[in-house]
């Protein structure tokens, strides 16, 4: 059962990644590093170092 649960949240977390890595110009293949909960956080912090350099454009 906290497989299945555990399969949910990472299907859950995947779909988002998929749509916005591209924005941050990263390969959407990315988001497989959600399998990893580390993975996750990871991205998220490439994605936001990438908001700081866009932003400053």
């Amino acid at each position: 059962m906290e497989f299945l649960i555990w399969i949910a949240f990472t299907v859950l977390t995947i779909i988002p990644m998929v749509k916005l890595l591209p924005h941050f110009g990263l390969n959407k293949y990315w988001a497989v590093a959600c399998v990893i909960p580390l993975g996750v956080l990871v991205l998220l912090w490439v994605m936001a170092m990438k908001l700081q350099e866009l932003e400053k454009l």
